[in-house]
């Protein structure tokens, strides 16, 4: 009986040593996608590129005609802005100053807010009273060629500095030309400007 039990017992250890030692069984082979299934994820995987690719581009077109927009701004602003010069001792409209007051005529006209400041200016020949009466008249003669073309007179306010704010020091006629001047100044809507159409 002993014989017996020893052998059953050294049976089972044989058959528990067994079935532990050894490799283990591989795992499964992952299953394989069948062609509908990964056409269907390369599909999606392209559309979600070409959404991405079209919001970039469409944020990138927004962002140019928002610089475009900004430069035309900046240049219809100079444009508001630039002096026009007169002869000496004169109040009338020169022909350069005709053509630069009209490119204001054209964007005055599609920026209906702005309001400008005709500023005009002598140079320091004459008296201080006759430079005072001189740079009113350039003043006028300026809103009266944009009032001229249609636009409201109530737009422009003038004033005259005569020879009180030079624009170049010194006692030249090259000085002196620039000082005999009509400037503007933007006093309201300067953010409604509208370059000309």
């Amino acid at each position: 009986m002993i014989v017996r039990r020893f052998f059953v017992m050294v049976f089972a250890a044989t058959l528990l040593v067994g079935a532990c030692g050894g490799d283990p069984p591989p795992p499964p082979a992952p299953p394989q996608p069948d062609q509908d299934s990964l056409q269907r994820y390369n599909d999606s995987v392209a559309a979600a590129e070409a959404a991405r690719r079209a919001e970039a581009e469409r944020l990138a077109a927004e962002r140019a005609a928002e610089a475009e927009r900004q430069r035309l701004m900046r240049e219809a602003r100079a444009t508001l802005e630039e002096m026009v010069f007169f002869d000496y001792d004169e109040s009338e409209i020169r022909d350069d100053a005709a053509t630069a007051l009209r490119a204001k005529v054209d964007i005055l006209r599609a920026s209906p807010e702005v309001r400008i400041r005709i500023e005009g200016h002598a140079d320091d020949r004459g008296s201080t009273e006759y430079n005072m009466a001189l740079g009113n008249r350039r003043a006028e003669a300026i809103r009266a060629f944009l009032v001229g073309f249609g636009l409201a007179e109530n737009r422009f306010e003038i004033v005259s500095f005569g020879e009180g704010r030079p624009l170049q020091q010194g006692d030249s006629e090259a000085a002196w030309a620039r000082n005999r001047r009509g400037q503007f100044v933007i006093t309201a809507g300067g953010d409604a400007i509208n370059p000309a159409r």
